[in-house]
């Protein structure tokens, strides 16, 4: 009722116009009989309400043809959505084998790293023993060395005096005799 009030008033001001552009009309009006003006009122009524229902069946047509837009994109969207969580569980039944190995090979990594640690310790203690056990044995070494050559740098001059004292003896003997 309330949207026929403004489509009334739309085509009473539509003909006011009309009547403003044609005074002839207006002294036709002017000059007919009330029973006339009723019949004019009667059908002014019925062509607003035939206005009315028509636009009212456009509204209603558009309103289908939005409807079945809509329902178009949402089975489309619908389609999409079921068609992007059947890749979704493709992806992931590629991905879970790959993460398991790589979980157990992280895990192994982890293992032998926790091992190597102390063994990397161990090695670098042996490390510096061996160089100081080898510090020690070349000094050892370079002692026993120049213990030889002192030995027989005196083995020799023991030998020269020894010689030397054997030949004074044997002169004192050749001597006395």
């Amino acid at each position: 009722m309330t949207t026929q009030k403004p489509i009334l008033e739309q085509q009473q001001s539509q003909m006011q116009i009309r009547t403003m552009k044609n005074p002839g009309i207006v002294s036709n009006m002017i000059n007919e009989s009330p029973l006339s003006r009723d019949d004019k009122d009667d059908e002014m009524s019925r062509s607003a309400v035939a206005m009315f229902r028509a636009k009212e069946e456009e509204i209603e047509k558009r309103k289908m043809e939005v409807r079945d837009k809509v329902h178009a994109h949402l089975g489309r969207a619908e389609e999409a959505t079921k068609r992007l969580a059947e890749i979704r569980e493709e992806l992931e039944a590629l991905t879970d084998p790959m993460r398991k190995e790589v979980s157990m090979v992280r895990k192994r990594i982890d293992t032998v790293n926790r091992e190597l640690k102390p063994l990397g310790l161990s090695c670098q203690k042996k490390e510096r023993e061996y160089k100081d056990a080898l510090e020690a044995f070349n000094e050892k070494n370079k002692e026993k060395a120049q213990l030889v050559s002192k030995l027989v740098e005196l083995a020799s001059e023991s030998e020269k005096l020894r010689m030397k004292k054997l030949e004074e003896l044997s002169k004192n003997v050749e001597t006395l005799s």
